[in-house]
């Protein structure tokens, strides 16, 4: 049918109050606005949800795409039990993503390790608890991983993904999961914390500005001095948006513990 909602989500498990404890109030703008992209993410109603995570099992040389049935998650490692989390995946777009992928020539695989569940990790979990603790109907997801091919690679995938939203009758939404920089305080040097300030800012300001081609064009050096986390997950939503017409509004950025959070949410319109 339709994609229906896009945003990138940082995913701190600090923000979650039974992890964070006080010092979740030093991520409160952070807070507020993931409470507001959720109420904006109901409003669209989406079917489905892919969420492109940092996080997830990432191989180098191809794109990760999630075939199986059950997901499962909680936030154990972070010492707590308080959340779990239980899915169902949209195994019929995972396979069409899988299927369009390969056939344009993008190397992906559609994973499947034959355990009951797959488990879901934080950099997806943060996005949904947010997302979802007020949703009244079962969502259906397609977990996604990113690889270390090209920026151009990343970008066509997210164009394979909005082929395939244009094909199903299912309302669909994206949330590209990512921190920005994580040498905002404690940097190894210098020119890491220089560089870490810059790429927020840019990342910002070309976002806002629609400039993908900036954010494609980013130096491998700089972006390794920058120590960013969200770049390949922004560059396949990027993909899914080319062609689209859509306004960005920065819903929150911080950086309290050095490393850069930032909320956005993509407001999307008719096709250009």
């Amino acid at each position: 049918m339709a994609l229906v909602f896009a945003a990138l989500s940082p995913h701190p498990p600090v923000l979650l109050p039974k992890i964070g404890g006080p010092q979740t109030e030093q991520v409160k703008k952070t807070v507020r606005a993931l409470n507001k992209l959720a109420q904006n993410f109901n409003q669209s109603q989406p079917n489905t949800l892919l969420i492109i995570s940092p996080h997830a099992l990432v191989y180098p040389d191809r794109m990760n795409v999630c075939g199986m049935k059950s997901l499962q998650g909680d936030f154990s490692a972070f010492g707590t039990d308080s959340y779990l989390f239980h899915f169902e995946n949209d195994q019929e777009l995972a396979f069409e993503i899988d299927q369009e992928a390969n056939q344009a020539g993008i190397n992906t695989l559609l994973y499947d390790n034959g355990a009951p569940f797959y488990t879901l990790d934080h950099g997806t979990l943060v996005p949904l608890y947010f997302l979802t603790q007020h949703l009244k109907y079962k969502l259906k997801l397609v977990p996604i991983a990113y690889s270390f091919q090209d920026e151009q690679t990343h970008f066509r995938f997210g164009q394979v993904i909005q082929k395939v939203i244009q094909k199903t009758n299912k309302r669909v939404a994206v949330v590209a999961s990512g921190d920005l920089s994580h040498y905002l305080s404690a940097s190894p040097s210098q020119e890491q914390y220089q560089a870490g300030l810059e790429f927020d800012q840019k990342i910002q300001e070309y976002l806002k500005k629609q400039n993908i081609q900036a954010i494609l064009d980013f130096d491998e050096e700089f972006l390794e001095q920058a120590g960013e986390c969200g770049y390949r997950s922004i560059l396949i939503l990027l993909g899914i948006l080319s062609g689209l017409k859509w306004e960005t509004e920065i819903l929150s950025y911080e950086c309290p513990f050095g490393v850069g959070y930032l909320v956005a949410q993509f407001h999307l319109g008719a096709k250009r």
